[in-house]
């Protein structure tokens, strides 16, 4: 009997033709204009026995590069604003994951001690904010995410104490984002929403193993989203079943919008056995965002972006944020939820796009940056086995240590920081050294 991989390499091999097809076409029409948003891709594809960089070449660079971030991002209190996403917490996470790797066994000790002077700061700073409704649940952007990692960090360390407390807090900090309007912005997308607590609660139940969360809560936030999705949709007659908005913008994508908080609700197949509505609108929703999917592999940006109104293709985002690198995720996790190959489809079409338009100018990091990229072939290189996938990821990263990136990118906001900067390229690359393991930060859909 085939499984699942044997099953995804034989429909990869059948499709591979006609999506190469698709791939010179789009080359050919992105020649035609400079792109202002990234750099034409003229690194060699796939070819069977085509040499990667060896362990040595990697563990050399994350060195590096981890020795620039310690050097010009000191841990401080004013430094933590920003949670994981560009404060001072994600190079916490930063040093955790590195802590994991087999490659860095022999420092994990030091790597743990360094975390946790990057979390300690940022934990003082959760504690000035530990009253603010839009701080205190969040997950990327607030205290939820800060009591996380270093929960993990203490826990790590043989620090029970520490442990239990933060991860008590952090299961305490539910009942902020419960209410149905807790936020006025926007409470269910993935950055100060109820999306980012469930994602949260995903990350730690992998850290943890499963059942460590009241059902209960999980199943009033899962329940407290759909309703809140249905309202909106109603409200406003959208074609979606499901539909979420921020600060009154209606994004699809992972940042903010409705990709990232169906991939959450997907992540809960108990909730969904225990609605089936629920999970007939999750299921709608899904196949409403896969129709949006252009014939590039791109994703609008929002629904102000949709049909007559969407961008032309030169000025398109193709960002973890914002298009195909985040949306490809969820499909990921439709896919493997219920078996259908037009999600796996997509999620190569994704790919493929990413290969033409990823190298981004935007900088290094994972939000919008190379390495958020090169995850996007990490995540194929899991789903389907495909050599292709894993040579892509490694020229990404080979790419963001070349002359031309190095002289003509743009340097980030928050240039040392997990989703904009530095911290997060070293997780893509502490992630290349055990790819069948690999998953974008807090986005593992297996």
């Amino acid at each position: 009997m085939l499984n699942l991989r044997n099953v995804s390499l034989l429909f990869s091999a059948v499709v591979s033709k006609v999506q190469n097809l698709q791939v010179r076409k789009i080359q050919k029409s992105s020649s035609m204009s400079m792109p202002k948003r990234y750099f034409v891709n003229t690194l060699p594809d796939y070819e069977v026995h085509s040499n990667r960089f060896t362990e040595r070449n990697w563990k050399s660079k994350i060195h590096d590069t981890v020795n620039v971030i310690t050097d010009r991002q000191k841990p401080s209190v004013k430094a933590a604003d920003g949670g994981l996403y560009v404060g001072i917490a994600g190079i916490g996470y930063m040093f955790y994951q590195m802590s994991l790797s087999p490659t860095f066994v022999e420092e994990k000790s030091n790597l743990l001690r360094k975390g946790l002077e990057y979390i300690e700061p940022a934990l003082a700073y959760a504690q000035r904010h530990n009253t603010d409704k839009s701080k205190k649940s969040a997950f990327l952007l607030g205290n939820a995410g800060i009591y996380a990692v270093a929960t993990a960090l203490y826990h790590a360390v043989g620090d029970k104490g520490n442990a239990d407390h933060y991860f008590k807090a952090y299961i305490d900090s539910a009942a902020n984002c419960k209410p149905l309007n807790f936020l006025h912005c926007g409470g269910d997308e993935l950055f100060v929403g109820r999306a980012g607590y469930l994602c949260g609660v995903l990350w730690l139940e992998k850290v943890f193993g499963k059942g460590m969360f009241p059902a209960k809560d999980v199943n009033e936030i899962c329940s407290c989203i759909v309703q809140s999705g249905r309202n909106k949709a109603q409200r406003y007659r959208s074609p979606c079943p499901l539909m979420f908005s921020y600060y009154d913008v209606e994004y699809l994508g992972a940042a903010h919008g409705l990709c990232a908080i169906l991939q959450m609700l997907l992540s809960f197949p108990a909730y969904l056995h225990s609605d089936s509505r629920a999970e007939q609108d999750v299921k709608a929703s899904v196949d409403y965002l896969l129709g949006l999917q252009s014939r590039s592999g791109n994703f609008p940006c929002a629904t102000d972006e949709i049909g007559n109104r969407a961008r032309p293709e030169t000025d398109e985002l193709v960002h973890w944020c914002h298009g195909a690198p985040g949306v490809v995720y969820l499909m990921a996790k439709a896919y493997l939820y219920w078996k259908e190959d037009k999600y796996l489809r997509s999620c190569i079409k994704c790919g493929d796009l990413v290969w033409i338009k990823g190298l981004l100018k935007k900088g290094p990091g994972i939000c919008h940056g190379v390495a958020g990229s090169g995850y996007v072939f990490l995540l194929l290189y899991r789903l389907t086995g495909d050599e292709k996938y894993l040579h892509r990821a490694h020229a990404f990263a080979d790419f963001i240590f070349s002359p031309e990136f190095s002289q003509e990118a743009r340097k980030p906001d928050s240039p040392y920081s997990l989703y904009e900067g530095l911290a997060g390229t070293v997780c893509y690359l502490v992630d290349l050294l055990k790819p069948d393991q690999a998953a974008f930060p807090f986005f593992d859909v297996f």
